[in-house]
């Protein structure tokens, strides 16, 4: 069985054997026992804390296979995005060139370094393994965090965002850092963002130019890229543009991949989530594939289950279930299908 749970210091080598894997662009996955290290240690201290509104806080997720006591996936939150350091973006804009003399009125493409975003809550470090893609654990591993959201409302902010990995070849090249990031830094795309994942984005971020750049004057490969998603990074997207994000106002800096935004209180996952009392029966058989959350802050546990439930009425757990998920009889869980 697969359940999500907060991470503890104990899954660090486990975790960096994800973060090994996952794809380049993934800079809050750096393969750097170190920086895994006070990440987690940043997760167990915002569990532990008594928060009334968003703020530094950060949220580590893993998914375990209970079986073999071994890490598939981990995703996280981060509760105010540039926290202490503004969280750039590029803004979409139309700018509008006309001569009445002439009788031209031209509209142009631009992106504006900004960080408008800045505030919102962060989805961050999504990996999952390979195998997994495209199956229910993929849901759980994404959707489960937005339950807890769901659970703890005053510790996230009105709105979310998400960075989607951008596109890059084979061997590691980005049109859009090549025609963008590398006239300002000597770097190529692997090792920025290598940096960007050891250090903070905001140090190469500061060296952007501050003007706007016209999109017409980059190179055709470029401008074809921006808003691409990275081939291992299409499962993240597709889950969250179900769950009700949206794109198009928003590219990453570096390597131009579509920023997500959502109004927190319309995201699928918390909106038509329920919480229900739980009664504690025989396995289920047959019916549908629900992601059930206990709703807990420390000991948050989320799983899938398949479920006979019919809305109005308790949800019948079987004791395997209920047990994994630390929930008895008369307790309450959160349901949201998949």
């Amino acid at each position: 069985m697969l359940v999500m749970r907060p991470a503890q210091m104990a899954d660090l080598a486990d975790v960096q054997r994800l973060a090994a894997d996952s794809p380049v662009g993934v800079t809050s996955l750096p393969d750097d026992a170190e920086r895994l290290g006070e990440k987690i240690a940043a997760s167990e201290a915002s569990f532990a804390a008594e928060v009334s509104f968003n703020g530094e806080e950060s949220y580590f997720f893993v998914l375990e296979d209970t079986e073999t006591g071994r890490l598939v996936g981990c995703s996280a939150i981060v509760a105010s995005a540039g926290f202490s350091e503004p969280f750039y973006s590029f803004r979409n804009e139309t700018f509008v060139h006309a001569s009445r003399e002439l009788k031209i009125h031209n509209k142009i493409h631009v992106l504006s370094l900004c960080h408008d975003l800045t505030g919102n809550s962060l989805l961050t470090s999504f990996y999952v393994q390979r195998e997994l893609v495209g199956t229910a654990s993929a849901e759980l591993n994404s959707r489960a965090r937005l339950m807890f959201m769901a659970s703890h409302p005053e510790r996230f902010a009105d709105a979310v965002v998400v960075e989607i990995v951008g596109y890059s070849d084979d061997e590691g090249e980005s049109p859009f850092w090549n025609a963008v990031g590398r006239n300002f830094f000597d770097l190529n795309y692997i090792e920025a963002e290598r940096l960007s994942g050891l250090k903070s984005r905001t140090f190469l971020a500061e060296l952007m130019p501050n003007y706007p750049i016209y999109v017409p004057l980059l190179p055709d490969e470029a401008q074809e890229s921006m808003g691409q998603v990275h081939p291992r990074a299409q499962i993240t997207f597709d889950i969250l543009m179900r769950e009700g994000f949206e794109t198009d106002n928003y590219i990453d800096i570096f390597d131009g991949g579509p920023t997500l935004h959502a109004r927190t209180s319309g995201i699928r996952s918390i909106a038509q989530s329920r919480v229900v009392p739980v009664r504690i029966g025989e396995q289920q058989k047959g019916g549908r594939q629900y992601l059930v959350s206990n709703g807990l802050l420390q000991d948050f546990r989320a799983l899938v289950a398949d479920l006979d439930w019919v809305p109005g009425k308790p949800v019948e757990l079987s004791l395997e279930i209920a047990e994994a998920l630390g929930v008895g009889e008369g307790a309450s869980v959160r349901l949201v299908a998949i």
